[in-house]
């Protein structure tokens, strides 16, 4: 029997990037006690508010099929929002809600994309960028995030790595793994790189609402003289504590939602309507939950960061948002799977190892930030042991 060649391009870019957060699921099932700072999930649930919303939607017969492009009143809820946070009009035409930010993704690399092109993306990436890219057809081009920089991209980086076959820049502000915050002098930078070379900008913002110590988030499309060229994808996944249902939405120029609609209709036909209407209501709502939450994981980052930096030869990146620390162990080890998985054996921590997330953070550890803060103490405690023993 035959499959297509994107099942083999695609090989090892899904759940095994997830390795150890499947390990440490499997103890967890078994009864065991484990610290899991493998995944991004918010550290509060659901807000009961917008359940009931979505409950009373559906008890009013919200249930049917939807519009292709998204509910008229969450369309209008975005654009309101866009509108006040751009300062300039972002009408309701320039929006797409999808099933969350990864199907937002896809659509949008798939409408741009084909066999033969280039995508460029920062490495360290999440998990999912080169398999969304690999599936378009394109080949992802890895740029090193390093740290001397902030991890953040550089335009004169991206700018070495553009080729005749390059057609979208993908950034990811705030950004997963590092928690980096792309300043408007650096999407501005980007933003010429792109006009330059008449490239597509496409910017995954879905930590957006959640930067520490409260500093600003600029989006890539503050600047209207790049909006023609620029996409960005979100949802209330991390900002509203609401990961299980899906919803997300892309926003850029008009012409490409009706270019992207019709891909977007052999998929899907249109999201839940009564889960739109729940995040027309979350959406149109300041984002509290989104700074408390914050604040929280802010806290945890300095835990992580006076508990185990410069102590049994690690070193603490500190994040400027996001759900994240990372954790240097280049000094004890350049294999980070095999360290996470020994630290998960003989410590019951879990966290995830940078080889996940792209060659550039090999020797380096992603740790969650939604354990409460007595478990990360914990964490980190187990972390800096084991450690020591590694060291001796």
């Amino acid at each position: 029997m035959k499959f297509a060649a994107v099942t083999q391009q695609l090989a090892g870019l899904g759940s095994d990037k997830w390795t150890l957060h499947n390990a440490a699921q499997k103890r967890i099932a078994a009864g065991e006690k484990v610290i899991n700072l493998t995944i991004g999930e918010p550290d509060v649930a659901t807000p009961d508010a917008l359940i009931e919303a979505a409950c009373e939607a559906m008890r009013a017969g919200r249930t049917g099929y939807s519009n292709g492009q998204g509910e008229a009143r969450l369309l209008a809820a975005l654009s309101e929002r866009y509108t006040e946070r751009l300062g300039r009009p972002i009408g309701p035409e320039r929006f797409m809600c999808l099933p969350g930010t990864q199907t937002a993704l896809y659509l949008v690399l798939h409408t741009l994309c084909e066999a033969g092109t280039e995508v460029i993306i920062g490495d360290p990436m999440y998990a999912t960028y080169e398999g969304l890219s690999r599936s378009s057809g394109a080949a992802p081009v890895p740029v090193t995030l390093r740290p001397e920089n902030g991890f953040k991209i550089q335009a004169s980086d991206i700018e070495a790595a553009v080729t005749p076959r390059t057609r979208v820049i993908f950034l990811n502000t705030p950004h997963n793994p590092t928690g980096a915050i792309l300043q408007p002098e650096d999407l501005a930078a980007i933003g010429e790189v792109a006009k330059k070379h008449d490239l597509w900008i496409l910017s995954d913002e879905v930590y957006g609402d959640l930067t520490h110590d409260h500093r600003a988030f600029t989006s890539a499309l503050a600047d209207p003289a790049y909006e023609e060229r620029t996409i960005a994808a979100a949802s209330i996944s991390k900002s509203h504590a609401a990961p299980g249902f899906r919803s997300g939405w892309i926003t850029g120029p008009a012409h490409f939602i009706e270019r992207a609609l019709p891909l977007s209709e052999t998929m899907l036909f249109g999201s839940q309507p009564f889960i739109a209407d729940m995040t027309a209501q979350a959406v149109a709502e300041p984002p509290i939950l989104a700074r408390e939450m914050a604040a929280r994981m802010a806290n945890r980052a300095r835990i992580v960061r006076d508990t185990l930096d410069n102590q049994a030869n690690l070193h603490v990146s500190l994040p400027e948002a996001g759900m994240f620390a990372l954790i240097d162990i280049r000094a004890i080890s350049m294999d980070s799977l095999d360290f996470a998985l020994k630290l998960l054996e003989t410590a019951n921590v879990a966290v995830m190892p940078g080889a996940s997330f792209g060659a550039a953070l090999e020797g380096w550890l992603r740790l969650a930030l939604n354990a409460s803060d007595a478990d990360t103490i914990e964490a980190c405690t187990r972390i800096r042991a084991f450690a020591e023993e590694q060291s001796t």
